[in-house]
């Protein structure tokens, strides 16, 4: 399984240090590069990260657009169903950590689906799913949801979707191609 995943929407790589099969199931850690002024979007899941700033400063930002700035060596726990998002406000790239506990097996295959499909062209410029079966498959695999009116009012529509796609073993397909 590839160890560094990397993320041309975002302008971020992702290395894998410990996955849940590998601790068996006590951590999923991750290394993030993240290139100069890159960024996620808005978003929360049902699981808490720390977030560890290792060389350069970590911008951590939650829904009411106010900011935190890590500087190297301090950590900021995001808790479950927080919004929130990472970004680097520097002219320079960024690495940081990413801690989640217990493991969480289903957040590997997201980050490894989302950035397969981003570099395969599979998603727009906000690296979301262009089909709404990935994405419905994705949200539910992330346990999370985005920020905006438009998703609160399709979030029903998506899991239904999401749990069709499931058994017709269209997740199992990602899985396959992007996990394995």
């Amino acid at each position: 399984m590839k160890r560094t995943i990397v993320n041309p929407i975002f302008k971020d790589s992702v290395t894998f240090l410990q996955t849940s099969a590998g601790t068996n199931g006590k951590a999923t850690e991750l290394e993030v590069t993240l290139k100069p002024r890159g960024r996620n979007v808005l978003h929360c899941h049902a699981y808490p990260e720390t977030f560890t700033a290792i060389d350069g400063d970590l911008g951590l930002e939650n829904e009411k657009k106010q900011q935190k700035i890590l500087k190297p060596g301090e950590s900021h726990i995001v808790e479950s169903m927080a919004w929130h998002c990472f970004f680097n406000p520097t002219d320079r790239e960024i690495r940081f950590a990413v801690k989640v506990e217990p493991a969480n097996e289903k957040l590997e295959y997201f980050l490894r689906i989302l950035y397969g499909m981003a570099a395969d062209g599979l998603t727009d410029s906000q690296s979301r799913p262009k089909s709404i079966k990935h994405a419905a498959i994705l949200l539910s695999m992330a346990e999370g949801k985005m920020a905006g009116l438009s998703f609160a009012l399709m979030s029903p529509i998506l899991k239904g979707i999401a749990k069709k796609a499931r058994a017709k073993g269209e997740e199992r397909e990602l899985i396959d191609k992007y996990c394995v």
